[in-house]
């Protein structure tokens, strides 16, 4: 029986990657939005929109989640190789610079070398180890969570070209449900981040808005 390579154990999807997939959303939809004509635009052409909006974030979903998908297989393909270069490293050196090279940034510098050798050992004292990555339950359900997040947040910003016939009046309702959403996903990101979340959730507003503006200016 294989033993698969150790993980850190920690959620589906992070914090930062579940409000980046409502952030993206957010953009996509507002890309549209932003393009309908108070003036001059009659209900087709909102309905026509708005059927653009919920079909464009309904393929970047399945794009995002099949992304998702292929990055937890390249790293999990990645850990493998490295486990099984510390396998078959010459000597303890070899082993140890081999972790902590694997580390993230300068984390390595922080372990001594008598914790990289513990690691060494565990990785050598595993019976065998998988002969390729694969998926287990958790990435499946990482995939439908990011599909989700980018498909489900277009709503919020739809919804009130759908329950109120005055065009102006939902232009005005769905800016501002977009704006509150952007605001309170930098908000939390900072919160996350231990930076100040109400200046964080400022700029996030901010950036949000001049990449919908980007958006548009370039044909999105």
């Amino acid at each position: 029986m294989s033993t698969p390579v150790p993980q850190a154990s920690k959620g589906v999807l992070d914090p930062v990657e579940r409000l980046s997939e409502i952030l993206f959303g957010l953009i996509m939809v507002l890309s549209f939005t932003c393009s309908i004509s108070v003036a001059t635009a009659d209900r087709e052409e909102v309905r026509a929109v708005l059927i653009g909006a919920i079909g464009c974030n309904l393929a970047w979903g399945i794009i995002d989640a099949v992304m998702y998908l292929m990055t937890v297989l390249i790293e999990r393909g990645r850990s493998l190789t490295i486990a099984r270069a510390v396998r078959a490293s010459a000597g303890p050196e070899q082993g140890r610079q081999l972790v902590a090279d694997a580390l993230p940034g300068a984390l390595g510098e922080l372990f001594d070398a008598a914790a990289l050798d513990s690691a060494c050992q565990k990785l050598r004292a595993a019976p065998q180890l998988p002969q390729r990555p694969r998926f287990a339950g958790r990435d499946w359900v990482g995939a439908v969570g990011v599909f989700l997040l980018v498909f489900l947040s277009t709503f919020p910003v739809v919804l009130p070209f759908l329950f109120f016939s005055e065009l102006h009046q939902a232009m005005r309702i769905s800016n501002g449900v977009a704006i509150v959403m952007l605001y309170v996903t930098g908000h939390l990101m900072g919160r996350y981040a231990g930076l100040r979340p109400v200046p964080t959730g400022l700029v996030m507003m901010a950036i949000g808005i001049v990449l919908v503006g980007v958006t548009i200016a370039l044909g999105g």
